[in-house]
């Protein structure tokens, strides 16, 4: 499978050199439809886990029916896999020296103090995976159905992002607003088409928009967080049609088609979710921030 994002609209550089240095690669991934097996990247699909390692379990407590007993029971709960990559496929990853593959899982309910759901990083090396574990836990306990992920191949493809205004120093940005209010498509236009792509993505910069940029260190070492995963509760948006990627552009014009949102995920009620790791090393502790 192949995604191909159009070029955008205006060389940004070109009319604002300063820009160039700030350039970041992303990988979008582009999840679709399909049938993943262990050995592939995806999102929402079966995990490549080793059979002798504990499962990972959200230990909040949980209240679930078991239809088997007809009675109501409570405590931790299977978290869920959300997203397999390979670094072979996403090579900003930038994992431990030890590792070549990323496995995230969330528990599917919205805890607090922050109501997303709390995740869980694992690097590992898929060629220490000698019998992998064919049957997961139940995970018994679901918030809403919008953090089950339906399963999805995806399509790595690298873009060029530049950060949002909001991350650009004042005079800079007052240049940028000037300079929008002149495009056809007004005051959003470097914010929707020429900084951020929309949906699932690695690497790049940020998205802002529920508040201003936030500053995010390491609590083991003190250095600055840099963005690994954004999971997007949609592919693109009626702001953002230029991002479509031209192999889908035919059923993105249908209506209902859900092409904008295959893994089914909303982040608390459509935003997204950041995940954040320790660029000195990945296996500290990560943090999440819903944007």
């Amino acid at each position: 499978m192949r995604r191909t994002t159009p070029p955008r609209p205006i060389d940004v550089t070109a009319a604002f050199p300063q820009l160039a240095p700030l350039a970041r690669p992303a990988i979008r991934l582009h999840p679709r439809p399909g049938s993943p097996t262990p050995l592939d990247s995806s999102v929402g699909g079966p995990l490549l886990w080793p059979v002798g390692e504990p499962w990972p379990y959200c230990d909040e407590l949980h209240e679930w029916h078991d239809s088997e007993l007809d009675e109501w029971r409570e405590g931790p709960n299977a978290m869920l896999p959300v997203a397999q990559l390979y670094v072979r496929d996403v090579p900003v990853l930038r994992p431990p020296a030890h590792a070549d593959l990323l496995q995230l899982l969330w528990c599917p309910f919205e805890h607090e103090p922050d109501y997303k759901p709390p995740t869980k990083l694992f690097w590992r090396s898929a060629a220490e995976v000698t019998d992998v574990l064919a049957v997961p836990p139940v995970t018994s306990a679901v918030e809403y159905d919008e953090y089950v992920p339906e399963p999805c191949v995806i399509a790595p493809e690298e873009v060029t992002e530049f950060p949002h205004s909001l991350q650009l120093e004042t005079e800079l940005r007052q240049q940028l607003e000037d300079w929008n209010d002149g495009q056809e498509s007004g005051a959003a236009f470097y914010k929707h088409e020429l900084s951020l792509a929309p949906g699932w993505k690695a690497g790049g910069w940020p998205p802002w928009g529920l508040t201003d940029p936030v500053a995010r260190n390491c609590a083991v070492c003190g250095a600055g967080m840099a963005p690994l995963l954004t999971i997007a509760s949609k592919e693109w948006h009626s702001r953002q049609r230029s991002w479509v990627p031209y192999e889908d552009r035919d059923i993105a014009a249908v209506a209902g088609s859900g092409m904008e949102n295959s893994p089914g995920v909303q982040i608390s009620g459509g935003n997204h979710l950041q995940l954040y790791v320790c660029p000195e090393s990945p296996e500290h502790p990560h943090v999440g921030l819903i944007q």
